[in-house]
């Protein structure tokens, strides 16, 4: 499909306009997309290098680290180029890109995040049957499955995107190309875009909420059997971490899509897309890694053989 818009090129607000809190940000956002690929990259090097850790669990969180990488690349990189290069222009088909990758590492994220939930409940709830439900066939397939649903619902978003005009305005009032502030500025009728996001958002997002929370129930009401206060400490400390990942990201994510075109608050958005966009992806490495002694270990071997690596 192509774009008939007048307009080839839009001007990214960013997150402020004011000069001097140009070089804070510069330097605030390049520390976190530091943090953010470091953590991981090793993750995933870690994982990849320690037979112990090649579990249908790991897969998952090799999977999320791979996610991770993806919003913050399509997003900060730019932002920061304009920061330094005081330019804040960015294409039509540079926007498209964004809108395009951004919103098929979410899509994916979500439905990840859901599956890791199942995955939780299997291993809790059914100990005795996990290989099986769990199998190594199971995982690829599922995952397979998960990432072209996320390309085929950003594909639609992306296709609708398209075919808006934009001919009054070209400020994008967001450090990327997001769809909210994109529906402001069109002077297309945008009320099936609309429609459509609020539809995915219903059934990517509080679909993969629902069965993340109903998994957590059953793994719960698990828990509660146990007997032992050290098997119910081990059994909350595994599903923690990821609970703790679900509840922060599902809720700024429903809170951004199902609201109504009318209670955008473009301002407040940008604060919110800081956190799913950019916090998320730095927090998903250290929360993995510092409740999971499996991980810490297999990163502690793997920095010790790149220092005996660098060493000889």
């Amino acid at each position: 499909m192509k774009n008939n818009s007048a307009i080839q090129e839009f001007i990214l607000v960013g997150l402020s306009s004011s000069p001097e809190y140009n070089m804070f940000i510069f330097g605030a956002f390049s520390f976190l997309y530091a943090a953010a690929m470091v953590g991981n990259i090793l993750i995933i090097l870690a994982i990849s290098i320690c037979s112990k850790l090649h579990t249908p669990m790991y897969f998952l969180l090799i999977n999320l680290s791979i996610i991770n990488v993806c919003p913050i690349s399509t997003t900060v990189p730019k932002m920061l180029q304009a920061i330094l290069a005081q330019r804040k222009t960015i294409t039509l088909s540079g926007c498209i890109a964004q809108v395009y990758l951004f919103l098929w590492a979410l899509g994916t994220e979500l439905l990840l995040l859901a599956f890791m939930a199942f995955d939780r409940y299997a291993a809790i709830c059914q100990p005795l049957r996990y290989m099986v439900i769990m199998k190594k066939e199971i995982c690829i397939g599922v995952m397979t499955g998960l990432w072209l649903f996320g390309a085929i619902n950003s594909s639609v978003h992306t296709g609708l995107v398209l075919q808006l005009s934009f001919c009054d305005s070209n400020i994008i009032n967001h450090y990327f190309c997001e769809l909210p502030p994109m529906f402001k500025i069109s002077c297309s009728d945008t009320s099936l875009n609309e429609s459509m996001v609020f539809t995915s958002a219903v059934i990517i997002a509080v679909g993969s909420c629902g069965l993340t929370l109903t998994s957590y129930w059953f793994i719960l009401r698990a828990i509660i059997r146990i007997r032992s206060t050290e098997g119910k400490k081990k059994a909350f400390s595994t599903c923690s971490s990821h609970l703790l990942v679900v509840s922060f990201y599902y809720s700024t994510i429903i809170y951004t899509f199902l609201r109504p075109a009318s209670a955008y608050s473009l301002e407040e958005d940008k604060v919110i897309a800081i956190l799913y966009s950019v916090v998320t992806p730095v927090l998903n490495p250290l929360i993995y890694s510092l409740r999971n002694t499996d991980v810490k270990e297999a990163l502690i071997k793997l920095i010790y053989q790149c220092w005996i690596f660098k060493k000889y």
